[in-house]
């Protein structure tokens, strides 16, 4: 069987999708490479400004916050200022353990500098006693 004149010296349709298929999904694949290189080296390497950021802004909305509550309840029961006073301080707590689980979440991410004095192994301590 003859191939119509109008396609002489082309391949056929299927073969040409079934490349273009392929050169597709490869450039997906690096693509999702790609992707993935950068997320896990942009979340081990955040900046020191960005990590001061980050402590900050935690530290200052739970301030807020408190502040915030504690004004509305003493606008609602006239209980003014106790109530900004107890939930300034409570919301001034709340900063404290934000900033406190947010570095040790941003070390647990980082890896420690090399060359770093991390303490005796484990094995080490169990033989000292």
């Amino acid at each position: 069987m003859q191939e119509p004149q109008e396609t002489k010296g082309r391949p056929s349709a299927a073969g040409v999708t079934r490349d273009l298929a392929s050169r597709i999904a490869q450039a997906k694949r690096e693509r999702d490479r790609e992707d993935n290189r950068a997320s896990v080296n942009h979340s081990q390497q955040a900046s020191g400004l960005a990590r001061g950021m980050r402590v900050g802004s935690e530290f200052v909305a739970a301030i807020l916050v408190g502040t915030g509550i504690g004004y509305l309840i003493d606008l609602g029961l006239g209980t003014s200022p106790w109530g900004l006073l107890i939930l300034l301080l409570v919301g001034f707590a709340a900063g404290v353990f934000n900033v406190i689980r947010v570095v040790t979440e941003m070390n647990a991410v980082s890896p420690p500098p090399p060359g770093s004095d991390l303490g005796p192994e484990p094995d080490e301590e169990e033989r000292d006693r």
